[in-house]
């Protein structure tokens, strides 16, 4: 019985062997005759069948790249699977020139707004490998913002299967001689001629240069949580198996492994006395008159800059996080009102649905990111995954330990990218705090405001201060500081933080147009 074994590319074999090597084994003619396809179909194809059976009812998503050379069979192969799996479990996303919508927000955006939900396969034809190679093969970047693309996708696809999916990435190869072939033969056929279009002779003509960036891509990306398996694709009977029996294989493989086990309660962090936040000056206030006057300063030039924003196709993120009570939603509000209605977004960050438990935490975020233009303002926010689930026992320490570099990472693609982020921690003292709570409780249209659950959270006050001490020094960057807000007096908290998102979206819009001069 002939056996099919793809070949996985790993990444710690040395550069210059590896480019030199990296597609001879899928250049030795590897062949399936129609007979033995045909026998080995029906149990290969159940066996399919049953393993898509079992993901349905497991927390595990599969992603499936497709890559390759055009004319390698990359669009025959997800038909191909598309005929053996049950399609009401699979998402399918052909990959092409990015919408409107999707320019105005971030690379990433495209993709991770696709993300299958546990019990689900998506299928990827064209993916977050497409453009950079492209890009490096037209000579539109170098290596260095080459390979930084590349480290990005190693640790995106990190994240995504240290929550819970199983990558997978077929890498399609053909030689040259075979692309050409290929063309040919779909050229020469009525039926099929539409398909080969100039573009792809250009890239025909450039074939070598693909070879040589595809391979410093597969080199540097392919690794032990998510490697590339390179098939030969030039009999298609071959490719299809190879894939079908590759992917049975590998999700089994994945279901039988032992299940992790449900969080465990874990030592609430202690604060070390004296702290970035215990040591604020929590006595600063300001005159109701005082009040008056910057409000109706700050709000006005927040109107002017704007408005600024929206012609200059700039985006901002704005993120308060803080103690209960501690004057969020009041610092929303006035930011709020010197904003024009149609341009910004406030969202109140809660305990995720179903549907967000089902992917990646940062997903219901990513899908959230506002357009060029725009202003989205998130009442909590994605740091929940290192203050409420490390400090409730809501995930594993493990999970909360690895995302202040994801966290990082996400906000320095959003600063990358041109969009203004500001980070508001909103800090109170824990009498101040007593005395919201005492006053919301008496307070008939503010009782809605306080449940058992922000009395409980008290009991926590020292951990969660603990924790808050933790974020800041881990996630406090060069492009995304944190801005600490003494919050005891709500005046003097409201002005301070009006006056630093003037101030940063004036600081953006010098810098902006400091770099159009100087490309001038």
């Amino acid at each position: 019985m002939h056996e099919i074994k793809p070949r996985s590319v790993r990444s710690d074999r040395p550069f210059k062997v590896q480019i030199g090597v990296m597609f001879e084994s899928a250049e030795v003619g590897e062949k399936l005759d129609k007979a033995t396809f045909a026998a080995k179909s029906p149990a290969v194809r159940s066996a399919l069948l049953d393993a898509q059976d079992r993901l349905q009812e497991s927390d595990l998503a599969v992603i499936i790249v497709i890559a390759g050379a055009e004319g390698a069979g990359k669009g025959e192969t997800v038909n191909f699977l598309l005929n053996w799996l049950d399609v009401r479990f699979v998402e399918t996303h052909a990959i092409g020139t990015p919408s409107e919508e999707e320019i105005d927000r971030p690379r990433p955006y495209r993709f991770w707004r696709r993300l299958p939900p546990k019990g689900k396969i998506g299928i990827f034809f064209g993916s977050w490998y497409t453009q950079p190679i492209v890009d490096r093969i037209e000579g539109a970047i170098d290596d260095a913002p080459f390979d930084r693309s590349m480290h990005k996708i190693v640790e995106f696809e990190r994240m995504l299967v240290s929550e819970g999916t199983l990558l997978l990435k077929y890498w399609l190869h053909i030689t040259k001689k075979q692309q050409r072939n290929n063309f040919k033969k779909l050229e020469d056929n009525p039926d099929t001629s539409w398909r080969v279009t100039p573009k792809d002779w250009e890239l025909h003509k450039t074939y070598r240069r693909f070879v040589e960036v595809s391979s410093r891509a597969i080199r540097q990306t392919s690794s032990g949580h998510a490697p590339w398996d390179i098939i030969e694709a030039t009999d298609k009977r071959y490719r299809h198996m190879t894939v079908a029996k590759n992917l049975v294989q590998a999700i089994n493989h994945r279901l039988d492994a032992p299940k992790l086990t449900a969080p465990e309660p874990q030592p609430l962090p202690v604060p070390a006395g004296k702290n970035i936040i215990n040591s604020l000056d929590l006595s600063q206030a300001l005159t109701r008159k005082e009040y008056n006057h910057q409000l109706q300063k700050q709000q006005g030039k927040l109107g002017r800059l704007s408005r600024e924003m929206t012609r200059a196709h700039c985006s901002a993120v704005l993120i308060f996080e803080g103690p209960d009570a501690s004057g969020k939603g009041g610092c929303i509000r006035r930011v709020v009102q010197a904003l024009d209605a149609r341009f910004y977004q406030v969202i109140s960050v809660a305990a995720p649905t179903d549907e967000e438990l089902a992917r990646p935490y940062l997903w219901r975020f990513w899908r959230t990111l506002p357009r060029r233009g725009h202003c989205c303002i998130y009442d909590r926010s994605w740091y929940g995954r290192v203050l409420v689930e490390r400090l409730e026992g809501l995930c594993r320490p493990e999970d909360w330990g690895r995302a202040y570099a994801e966290i990082n990472a996400f906000e320095e693609e959003l600063a990358d990218f041109g969009m203004v982020v500001l980070k508001f921690w909103l800090a109170t003292s824990e009498d101040v705090q007593l005395e919201r709570f005492k006053e919301r409780e008496a307070t008939g249209y503010k009782r809605y405001k306080i449940t058992a659950e922000d009395w409980r959270n008290r009991e926590k006050w020292n951990a969660y201060e603990a924790a808050a001490c933790d974020v800041i020094e881990r996630t406090s960057t060069e492009l995304a500081p944190w801005n600490l807000i003494e919050a005891n007096d709500k005046l003097f908290a409201r002005i301070k933080v009006l006056t630093k998102i003037c101030d940063s979206l004036q600081d953006a819009f010098d810098k902006q147009r400091r770099t159009v001069r100087k490309k001038r």
